[in-house]
């Protein structure tokens, strides 16, 4: 371990110092050495953007850092916009290991020939992540199937970068208030622990039939999780039940398809705030290439389950009565939530608090998707997180991770929606399913008549001016 910690150790530096000294010889007038180091990487020399630099620097650094790039990417609210636009590129750039290594791993973990698990298997893979790659394959029988395979040697090389995440965030923070404000450590620690939940496959089929379980419980049949293999799920391989279907942000290609984007998004979102309220358990990476509208139904299907987040029964009711009140415009209640969270410091200006929730949170509430603009609102957000001392759970900044990548979608699918005003999406809270989670109705029902009403009244709205639809159902 100490071995590869040095040997990343060393390897980490070198990229970032010739990143940094490219930047500086470019950005003082040393053009030459700018182009010298450009000529020496084997690469004619071009002035890049800073986020160009760090993307590219990130890649060279490897699986770990590609990861971290993904989240900067899915998190267009959270990082300036330049930053998450260029980070785009690590969703589907990241390089594929060869077949011979694949293969010789599955046949290992499987304990078979690849000859006899698959009647046939695909040399290009249908996706190439920073954890694992996934290739096409037909069971001897022929069904059709996915074959995840995590990346060799990942999990030493995952533990000697967070070695030095973890410093480097801590020094960071020491030198700029904005890294403060960020909360680097709070994101490396998150990140440690989510990525070491995505290396045991074994985990990750077990959380993808949780998911269908919940499911099939509210009878719910057009959402729907990939169903593993019995007897092919290890802890570096996963076979599972292949989708084929289109991604959520490929609008042109649902529309080609005949598929109502906005009527499946809705469905999906609604499925996602039903397990987090009903059942404390939600999909924690729903970025675009993890959700699918699957034409053969039709029905949404959520992928890559190796991120999952879990609330025990308090923290679940919290979260209900955190999104109601959000979506009521109750600030009060909101601030009332943040502070039996024990999340702020032990004084605080409550009254000060409910006033900068209202002045940061309204025009979440008052604005369709396609007027929100999260990479204006989060950073205040965070100012007002840091001026009084919130620190809220880690699992709550998953639940936000994963409404910002539903607002991307939405944005491109259904503009039109506003998904803290949409009655269809919490309509669940008020069936017998909702009573068995021990749902507190005294306290929840005055929320949910605000909601209620103020769905109304936008639907009214809507329809005065022809732009009324019926909600999905």
């Amino acid at each position: 371990m100490v071995w590869r910690v040095l040997s990343r150790a060393l390897r980490i530096t070198a990229i970032l110092t010739l990143m940094l000294v490219t930047w500086i010889a470019e950005h003082t007038g040393l053009r030459w050495l700018a182009w010298r180091l450009g000529a020496s990487s084997g690469a004619a020399f071009e002035r890049k953007p800073n986020q160009v630099l760090v993307r590219e620097a990130f890649e060279r650094m490897g699986p770990t850092f590609i990861k971290l790039g993904q989240v900067v990417a899915s998190s267009p609210g959270l990082f300036p916009r330049r930053y998450s636009d260029e980070f785009q590129r690590c969703l589907d750039r990241v390089p594929s290991f060869d077949l011979a290594t694949l293969r010789a791993i599955v046949a290992d973990s499987l304990g078979q020939p690849i000859d006899e698990l698959f009647r046939s298997m695909e040399d290009l893979p249908l996706g190439s992540a920073s954890i694992a790659q996934v290739h096409g394959a037909e069971l001897p029988d022929g069904t059709a199937v996915v074959v995840k395979v995590q990346r060799p040697n990942i999990a030493d090389m995952v533990d000697a970068d967070l070695w030095w995440m973890r410093r480097g965030a801590a020094i960071l923070e020491r030198l700029f208030e904005g890294a403060r404000l960020a909360n680097l450590t709070g994101v490396i620690e998150d990140f440690d622990r989510t990525i070491h939940e995505e290396l045991d496959f074994r985990r990750e089929a077990d959380n993808q039939r949780e998911f269908n379980r919940i499911m099939a419980l509210h009878g719910i049949t057009d959402v729907r999780a990939p169903v593993p293999v019995e007897g092919m799920v290890t802890e570096r391989v996963l076979v599972m039940e292949r989708f084929f279907g289109i991604k959520a942000d490929d609008v042109e290609a649902l529309e080609r398809a005949g598929i109502d984007a906005e009527v499946y998004l809705r469905k999906g979102l609604r499925a996602w705030l039903l397990t987090v309220m009903l059942h404390g358990y939600f999909h924690g990476d729903a970025h675009a290439g993890n959700l699918m509208m699957l034409p053969d139904g039709p029905a949404c299907g959520f992928l890559d389950f190796g991120i999952v987040g879990r609330f025990n029964d308090a923290e679940r009711h919290a979260v209900m009565r955190y999104v109601l009140a959000f979506a009521a415009k109750d600030y009060e209640a909101l601030a009332n939530v943040i502070i039996e969270l024990g999340a702020v410091r032990d004084s605080i200006d409550r009254a000060g608090l409910v006033r900068d929730l209202e002045a940061v949170y309204s025009p979440l509430l008052d604005k369709t998707m396609s007027e929100i603009r999260y990479e204006e609102i989060m950073p205040e957000a965070t100012r007002v997180a840091y001026r009084y001392g919130i620190t809220l759970p880690g699992e709550f900044l998953l639940i936000l991770k994963q409404l910002l990548f539903f607002d991307r979608y939405a944005k491109l699918a259904a503009p039109g929606l506003n998904v803290f005003s949409d009655f269809y999406l919490v309509d669940f809270l008020f069936t017998p399913q909702a009573a068995g989670a021990g749902i507190d109705f005294n306290l929840m029902m005055p929320l949910l008549r605000q909601i209620q009403e103020r769905h109304k009244a936008l639907v009214a709205e809507g329809a005065a001016r022809g732009e009324g639809r019926v909600p999905a159902s």
